[in-house]
């Protein structure tokens, strides 16, 4: 996660500075806000990331000495297909659409569908703490 953390916040640094000269040099309010907004995105992904290196061990990837074999094994489990990322993205143009128009009632049905579509994808394969017990 260092490594991860480290590009991240280079790219902050860079927004940020680039944010700066921008500023100063162009006078553009609009590009200057896009970039200075960019590096504190990028700056709240590095800052977590290297939050989270802090608590956990050393990975392979982390570490100058480790070796390829290192790294080798399951990585996890990954789902071979789903429609709930079609149902999300389906929702949030749904949600884009009635903010859009500001239509209220559309705004209720697009933030129920936005509900179910996060809690399908986060719950997919959740069976239950009981059912992995036995």
């Amino acid at each position: 996660m260092k490594v991860e953390a480290l590009i991240f916040n280079l790219i902050t640094v860079f927004c940020i500075v680039a944010a700066i000269v921008y500023g100063l040099w162009a006078r553009e309010p609009i590009g200057t806000t896009a970039l200075a907004l960019s590096g504190g995105l990028t700056g709240l992904i590095g800052g977590f990331f290297w939050f989270i290196s802090r608590r956990i061990d050393a990975r392979p990837e982390d570490r100058k000495d480790a070796d390829i074999a290192e790294g080798a094994g399951e990585l996890g489990f990954f789902p071979p297909a789903s429609y709930w990322p079609f149902t999300l993205a389906l929702s949030a143009a749904l949600m884009g659409l009635a903010l859009a128009f500001f239509y209220s009632w559309l705004i209720l049905i697009a933030g129920a569908a936005l509900l179910i579509s996060v809690g399908g994808l986060l719950f997919e394969y959740y069976v239950g703490q009981n059912a992995q017990q036995s």
